[in-house]
């Protein structure tokens, strides 16, 4: 047998002088193939370690060789074919063709002796070409196991066979047989034809090895756990993160069946019905997974199926995270139109108008005073759009002073100004890119950047300052405003221009003195809120609660009424919130009619009652009334106070 080995460095073909070094062997069960051997390593320059043997004594070198990681084993006839059924590593064929068998045949044509061609069929392929040739009465035996071999030459011989042309194997048995033989041998071209064809195999494996080895540094560093099986149910791919996840080592794993890891499996239904199952939740001992399963299709045949998985406690954990952090960077919408409570024509018909425009990608300016939900509306306008997968990025054109809404709405480039972050700044613009942008008070952004914004809209480019590379940005832009922006516009404190480029798509929101209707069902939704977080069990209002709540104007808004609920469900002592319990909001309301900022609470409340008697001409129920409080509280506060009723 010969072997041409040769090791591989760094899993790389590498070049010493003019010899090629590839991790190849080829084995030669005959001496005269060992011969030509050396001479092709010759020729070819490559380095080769030869060794000798046969048949199942070449089968058992071939496995030493695979223990010592041989890429490519190089073989022929029936050693060739042992090997390749026994070693599950590539072997390449020392081919003979007719030509090898027909260059044995030399003077033989005409002495007219009976030959017998013997050997492994794909030594002896085509022999009978050559008796049709030559007109010669050849007698084929083609061996398949080796123990039936000499009764198969016995036969031959019995049958009149003079002369034995055929492989190694079958030289070796006429030779005890006493019959004369011919070894059909290869030649240079046909060795040196098996070696590139090794070398090419080679090639292949190490770029199939660096493709495999490429996955499964991607398979084992993602976050999901990842198992794949063959059709029979298998396991071929088992993951770090399953590892983690199942706890046990994939050597434990991989090539037993997945009902060895996962006794209710079902991967052989997606299989059965070549249909996925995505984020489906699965049980698994104590462990909960939430699952993707996916057959694997190869010319409409399953020949597998994947499952990618992760424990639902990862997830939550995971999504907890990642909602805090857009949280507290405001880039996450919460709220819907559904969310939006309402019972008056006025919203319903706003929210209407709200949902046609957020299947546009238009500009859209809000108007509302404040406290009336523009905020609210964007993000709900955000997430019934086709952008809702996107960030929804919120500011305050009114909360920061100029260069600071300057640097958080462009970012800026390292070294931009002293103080700047290392690496820069990335900007809002681009952090909403492919989502929403809320600029709330749009009206209190200074003129200079209002120019910037335009060109933004325009551009739809956006460059950080002190950088000059332009950035491309795919943004939804919503604006905001509680001020008249024409009068704005008129007055010189807002861009003309801007104004036209941001009102494409206008919303007003009513104040909620213009929609009384919706007062009650707010208030009791704020009621649910507030006594739930609490912990207190309010049952409602009264109906002297209720015609307070409903006559009051509200400047504030929403806002307004759900801090007034927030801090009577803070004071309420029963089951049901009265006037006393509102009784806050009077001071809330006149506390501008104040002059003296610097009184203490005690006398702004001891004047609020003063005022409150003089309104009701020294009426104690009026002023209870007026105040929001019972009469028996008003006597004790005017007793404690030391408050003259006729003075008053």
């Amino acid at each position: 047998m010969l072997n041409i080995y040769v090791k591989i460095f760094i899993n790389k073909q590498i070049r010493f002088g003019a010899i090629f070094i590839m991790n190849l062997l080829l084995i030669a069960p005959y001496e005269n193939l060992l011969e030509t051997a050396y001479l092709v390593k010759n020729d070819l320059n490559i380095e080769f370690k030869i060794e000798y043997g046969n048949l199942k004594d070449g089968l058992e070198i071939a496995k030493k060789y695979k223990e010592k990681g041989i890429d490519v084993i190089i073989s022929r006839g029936g050693t060739y074919q042992l090997i390749k059924e026994n070693v599950d590593i590539p072997v390449v064929e020392i081919k003979v063709s007719p030509y090898d068998i027909l260059r044995q045949f030399k003077g033989l044509v005409k002495n007219n002796k009976k030959i017998c061609v013997a050997g492994y069929k794909n030594v002896i392929y085509g022999c009978e070409l050559i008796g049709e040739v030559f007109n010669i009465n050849i007698i084929k035996t083609e061996f398949c196991e080796e123990e039936d071999i000499p009764e198969q030459i016995k036969q031959a011989i019995k049958s009149g066979a003079e002369i034995i042309i055929g492989d190694a194997v079958a030289i070796n048995y006429a030779s005890n047989f006493g019959i004369e033989n011919r070894l059909i041998t290869s030649g240079k071209e046909a060795i040196a034809n098996a070696v590139n064809e090794a070398i090419r195999l080679i090639e292949e494996i190490k770029k199939e090895k660096a493709k495999t080895e490429e996955i499964r540094t991607i398979l084992d560093f993602i976050h999901d756990g990842v198992i794949a099986v063959d059709k029979k149910g298998k396991i071929t791919i088992y993951n770090k993160m399953a590892e983690k996840i199942f706890r046990k080592p994939s050597e434990e794993v991989l090539g037993k069946n997945i009902e060895f890891l996962i006794p209710d499996t079902k991967l052989y239904q997606v299989m059965n019905e070549k249909k996925s199952q995505l984020d489906a939740l699965q049980e698994i001992g104590e462990i909960k997974i939430a699952t993707n399963r996916v057959p694997i299709i190869v010319e409409n045949e399953v020949i597998g199926a994947v499952a990618t998985f992760q424990e639902v406690n990862t997830l939550m954990k995971a999504e907890l995270k990642i909602r805090k952090q857009l949280l507290e960077k405001g880039h996450l919408a919460f709220y819907r139109f559904n969310d939006i409570v309402h019972k008056s024509e006025k919203m319903s018909k706003c929210i209407e108008i709200a949902k046609k425009y957020s299947q546009l990608d238009s500009t859209i300016l809000i108007f509302g005073e404040s406290g009336t939900g523009k905020e609210i509306f964007a993000q709900s306008i955000h997430n019934e759009s086709k952008r809702k997968n996107g960030p929804f990025v919120a500011i305050n054109c009114a909360a920061l002073p100029e260069n600071l809404l300057e640097s958080e709405l462009f970012g800026y480039a390292e070294g931009a100004f002293t103080g700047a972050k290392k690496g820069g700044k990335v900007g809002l613009f681009e952090l909403a890119h492919n989502g929403t942008i809320f600029l709330d008070e749009i009206s209190e952004m200074p003129l200079s950047l209002q120019s910037k914004l335009l060109r933004v809209m325009q551009e739809k480019k956006v460059m950080r300052l002190g950088d000059d590379k332009l950035i491309p940005i795919n943004i939804r832009i919503i604006c905001a405003t509680n001020r008249d922006l024409l009068k704005e516009v008129n007055n010189g404190n807002f861009r003309q221009d801007l104004f036209y480029r941001i009102n494409i798509l206008p919303l007003f929101i009513p104040p909620l003195r213009e929609r009384k209707e919706d007062i009650i069902p707010l208030a009791e939704y704020f009621l649910k809120k507030y006594s739930k977080l609490i912990g207190k069990n309010i049952l409602g209002f009264t109906h002297s609660a209720v015609d307070y709540l409903l006559s009051l104007d509200y400047p504030g808004n929403v806002r307004e009424l759900e801090g007034i609920i927030e801090r009577a469900c803070a004071v309420c002592e029963g089951k049901y919130i009265d006037m006393e319990d509102l009784i806050f909001k009077y001071f809330e309301i006149n506390q501008n009619k104040i002059k003296s900022q610097e009184l203490s609470i005690e006398e702004q409340e001891k004047n609020l009652i003063s005022k409150a008697l003089t309104e009701s001409k020294g009426n104690i129920t009026l002023a209870a009334k007026l105040l929001g409080i019972h009469r028996t509280t008003l006597w004790r506060k005017i007793k404690k106070y030391n408050i003259d009723i006729m003075t008053s």
